[in-house]
């Protein structure tokens, strides 16, 4: 059976129908395509299999690229558009009616439906009357579809890098149509030449695409083109182990962005649904590329995990640089509506390093990050004024005018001076951080009282200590 050659220089293809969101299933798949060919410094592809010009889109076309782009996995070479070559398909068609590997069949749609009816009913495979009959000059002028002439008898057999040795009974895969009657080429067909063209030496898809191969295969075959290495992966089912569908959540890698992962955790969980590297969950770009490998894939369906994508998403956030963090929370909080203040965005920056461990996701971040955002002066709830009242006002008055002392704002300084002021009041901590967390965030969450005025900045730490204490005489 013919096979890329293993000296062969790896090329791999992702190649989605651009008829709606690019699927987490689909991202999956570019991922394995991506990491199988950059790990052996070979050429990841992008193909667009757009020949169903009625359901394919350029909103669906813009989704898929934009979902690559922010999961990072770039193509090697312009994406290729599967209907701008149908004149090579139906070259293509011309070589296999040529060599006797294919044929034209004038039978009618309603004939065809009939026939195909019948030969359910008997619990056999369709076949075409036009199979073995030789048309007529007549004929030549009526219109028709050209069919593939599989081999009979004979079985097809596929070595799949996944699923093992596959194999069909020729018998009871039909002559599949190659040319509609409207000289558009069908998929399995544009998908030899292409692939073929492409240079692909590895195919790795979604298994529901298992019995194309079988077709696809013939087909090279009949043209005295080498087989690719097919590798069908398991599909992802939800954490039900049904079927991933909206009930599960999430399906779109556009709505992973808008609940706040980062593109390099999306990477990370993504490789290790359904592929292993011994027991490492968590690893890098570069480890990803040099261990991929298809022997590495289960034969069972990956079920979608959201705590274990939250912890791999913790992990990665930590990791991240601040600046870029405060940039994508910004973003975040903008998503929302929240309007933009002076100085916002350098408060956002400085409270970064003080909040990301304690998140899972960027919503997470934006959310331990907004009381940054707050508008002076803040709102002081009825538990807030009476956290403020009385000897405590005193306190935090007091306290206000010894942090006042401070230029450097280094947040060490700020907890070693607010320790010494609690032991010099004679008091625990406990009397004096919430009230003025109450005065500096409004009661919104924030981190321990030295690192929310750190992030705030002296002034407006100050500012935000004046107001609360303007408001509770």
């Amino acid at each position: 059976m013919p096979s890329s050659s293993p000296s062969a220089r790896v090329v791999t293809r992702f190649a989605p129908s651009p008829t709606g969101y690019l699927h987490i299933g689909g991202a999956r798949t570019a991922l394995f395509n991506y990491l199988y060919a950059k790990g052996r410094g070979g050429k990841f592809l992008v193909r667009i299999e757009d020949t169903d010009r009625e359901r394919s889109t350029d909103d669906a076309v813009k989704a898929i690229f934009d979902g690559l782009s922010w999961l990072e996995l770039f193509a090697d070479e312009e994406p290729v558009f599967q209907h701008a070559r149908a004149d090579r398909h139906r070259a293509v068609v011309d070589a296999l009616l040529e060599a006797g590997a294919a044929y034209r069949d004038y039978t009618s749609a309603e004939e065809t439906g009939r026939l195909r009816d019948e030969a359910k009913a008997a619990r056999t495979t369709f076949e075409s009357p036009w199979r073995d009959r030789q048309p007529t000059v007549d004929d030549l002028s009526r219109p028709h579809v050209v069919r593939f002439r599989r081999p009979l008898p004979g079985r097809t057999v596929v070595m799949d890098a996944v699923q093992g040795e596959v194999s069909w009974d020729n018998a009871d895969l039909d002559d599949l149509v190659l040319l509609r009657s409207d000289g558009n080429p069908t998929y399995n067909l544009a998908v030899v030449a292409d692939d073929h063209d492409m240079g692909v030496t590895h195919v790795i898809r979604g298994d529901d695409h298992l019995n194309n191969a079988a077709r696809q295969s013939l087909i090279y075959d009949a043209l005295g083109w080498d087989r690719p290495v097919f590798a069908h992966i398991p599909l992802i089912h939800g954490p039900d182990g049904a079927k991933l569908s909206k009930r599960h959540g999430a399906q779109a890698v556009h709505e992973y962005a808008e609940m706040g992962y980062l593109p390099e955790a999306m990477r990370n969980y993504l490789a290790r649904l359904g592929w292993a590297h011994g027991d490492d969950e968590l690893f890098s770009d570069d480890q990803a590329r040099e261990w991929f490998d298809l022997d590495g894939i289960g034969k069972a369906p990956a079920r979608l995990d959201f705590d274990k994508l939250a912890h791999v998403n913790a992990h990665w956030l930590r990791l991240a640089d601040d600046a870029r963090l405060a940039g994508l929370t910004l973003d975040a909080h903008l998503a929302t509506g929240a309007p933009l203040n002076e100085g916002d965005e350098v408060r956002l920056q400085q409270a970064i390093p003080f909040v990301k461990d304690r998140a899972r996701t960027l919503i997470e971040l934006a959310a331990q990050t907004a009381f940054v955002l707050r508008t002076r002066p803040l709102a002081l709830d009825d538990k807030a004024r009476a956290l403020l009242s009385g000897e405590t006002h005193e306190r935090i008055a007091r306290v206000r005018a010894r942090l006042a002392l401070f230029e450097s704002w280094d947040v060490f300084a700020l907890e070693a001076e607010l320790k010494a002021f609690a032991e010099e009041e004679g008091v625990g901590f406990g009397k004096i951080g919430p009230p003025m967390r109450a005065a500096l965030t409004g009661g919104a969450a924030s981190p321990d009282i030295a690192r929310t005025l750190s992030a705030l900045g002296r002034e407006e730490a100050l500012g935000r200590l004046d107001d609360a204490l303007q408001q509770t005489k």
